[in-house]
């Protein structure tokens, strides 16, 4: 199996080198919380605007309620592969304070904080596939979660599985090298890179 992609304009740092995001799970595999518990540390640790940490996650072990009341909530193509995940996170921010003021950066920290379970994962030898393609308003009603808060992803975590078990359309996506835009299209202002 092969995460190949195009050469990097500048050497990262070996956890994010090795990071992606495969389809293919371990199907026997069995985590708990102590295995998860380094990246959630990890979450919990990262910046969020005035300390706020608005954010909070609903886990799923393969074979509980939870596991399969999110994935119910997926679509097709993503519950496919990852009920085959050990597990599934769904990721939520607080939109609104305990005032009720809406805080605009609650989904940005959301994105840090999963941002860093995801490194700290992958540094423990999982791999985490984040997704968007699910219905965060079902799931929400699922989950019981407040007004006040919002379903933004989900994330499959797991260990590397064989390609050969998911259907041959992914098989080829999976195989096809990581590529993406170059420091010139993302970057603009004062810093220019060819």
């Amino acid at each position: 199996m092969s995460h190949d992609h195009e050469p990097h304009e500048f050497v990262l740092t070996d956890v994010l080198e090795s990071r992606w995001s495969p389809r293919a799970f371990d199907r026997e595999e069995v985590l708990d919380e102590k295995r998860l518990g380094p990246a959630f540390e990890a979450a919990r640790w990262s910046p969020s605007s005035g300390n706020s940490q608005p954010w909070s996650f609903v886990v799923g072990f393969r074979g509980d309620e939870v596991f399969t009341t999110i994935v119910a909530t997926m679509a097709s193509g993503n519950q496919v592969w990852a009920e085959h995940a050990a597990v599934v996170v769904a990721n939520i921010a607080s939109v609104v304070d305990a005032e009720g003021n809406p805080q605009s950066h609650a989904i940005y920290d959301l994105g840090q904080a999963v941002a860093h379970f995801t490194v700290q994962a992958t540094a423990e030898g999982l791999m985490v596939h984040q997704m968007s393609g699910f219905d965060a308003q079902a799931l929400g009603r699922e989950l019981g979660i407040e007004s006040s808060q919002r379903v933004v992803t989900l994330m499959a975590v797991g260990s590397l599985g064989d390609p050969a078990d998911l259907p041959e359309k992914l098989q080829e996506r999976e195989a096809k090298p990581r590529v993406r835009k170059g420091l010139s299209e993302i970057v603009g202002g004062s810093a220019h890179y060819a």
